[in-house]
């Protein structure tokens, strides 16, 4: 039986951390709020988009039970060289999907704004955007109601 090796899952690793990666959030659809749908493996783009912010930071990082990355599947830390685990951090703006209610968010891979937009442009509208990229990770969540005073921010370990 064929295995992928741990050198094959670092070389996925690195080719993911060589493209674009941003954070789609959307609003779901309010029915969520009784009851999250499953996510599914066939995914390919959000039920409803908000907006896009692109990473923070994108580090590789390894398992460790004193780690400084906390996240529901465990413990990480930062680490200098090529690993099969990607750290990912997106941090919002405070104006960043105002007013509205986050229950879907998607990790995306080669997502491209559009030609003209400013440079250092992070946060960017779905009409900002010339290529949505591919859906990596899909996660439906309990709604987040986006409130002026906080600064949303979110952090995610991707395996290969």
């Amino acid at each position: 039986m064929a295995i992928l090796t741990r050198a094959g899952r670092i070389e996925l690793a690195n080719a993911i951390k060589q493209k674009s990666i941003y954070l789609a959030w959307g609003q779901g659809a309010a029915e969520w709020d009784t009851q999250l749908p499953s996510e599914s493996s066939t995914s390919t783009e959000l039920t409803s988009i908000l907006g896009y912010r692109k990473a923070t930071r994108v580090l590789y990082c390894e398992a460790d039970e004193q780690g400084e990355i906390q996240v529901p599947n465990g413990r990480y830390r930062v680490v200098n060289h090529s690993t099969p685990h990607l750290y990912c951090q997106f941090n919002y703006d405070f104006n960043d999907g105002l007013s509205k209610s986050i229950r879907e968010l998607g990790l995306m891979v080669g997502t491209t704004p559009k030609a003209g937009t400013p440079s250092g442009q992070l946060y960017f509208q779905p009409e900002d955007i010339e290529q949505k990229g591919t859906l990596l990770l899909l996660e439906h969540r309990p709604a987040i109601y986006r409130d002026q005073g906080v600064r949303e921010s979110f952090e995610f370990v991707i395996s290969f």
